[in-house]
């Protein structure tokens, strides 16, 4: 039995690459630029990072995300095979806040009541409820103050 531990330091570099390639191949982008093929490329790669009965992966990645945009394909279509994301926000470090993890963009697929317990899980939840409320809040200071 072996157990491994993967670090992929930008999957982003492995979707530019299936980008360039797909290019080369003549075939014709998607409307934002990234290749046809790209779900079906990161949806392989993440497959095969899988744990088996001899042994298990645990990956850890970090992901690029052009100009901040959550839902840019490339990272979006990453984001949706990965048991967990921590999002990391230039507001809170521009703040001093470290380290600057969002955690109203931050998920897991663990925080679940059958996995956490009700307790833990009502609790997260009430604190992201309170997080948004505050960020709400802090847009409409914003408008009041310009």
């Amino acid at each position: 039995m072996q157990d491994v531990l993967l670090f992929i330091d930008n999957i982003f570099r492995f979707v530019q690459a299936g980008s360039e390639v797909s290019a080369l191949l003549g075939r014709m982008p998607s409307a934002v630029g990234y290749q046809p093929t790209l779900s079906t490329e990161i949806g392989t790669l993440q497959e095969r990072i899988a744990s088996t009965r001899k042994g298990s992966i645990t990956s850890i990645q970090a992901v690029y995300v052009p100009a901040d945009d959550l839902t840019d394909p490339a990272p979006a279509t990453t984001f949706a095979h990965l048991d967990a994301t921590t999002i990391l926000s230039r507001g809170l470090a521009s703040k001093g806040i470290y380290p600057a993890v969002d955690p109203l963009d931050s998920i897991s697929t663990m925080l679940q009541p059958r996995i956490v317990g009700n307790e833990h899980y009502e609790t997260a939840q009430r604190v992201k409820e309170t997080l948004q409320r505050y960020k709400e809040l802090q847009d409409i200071i914003a408008i009041q103050n310009f």
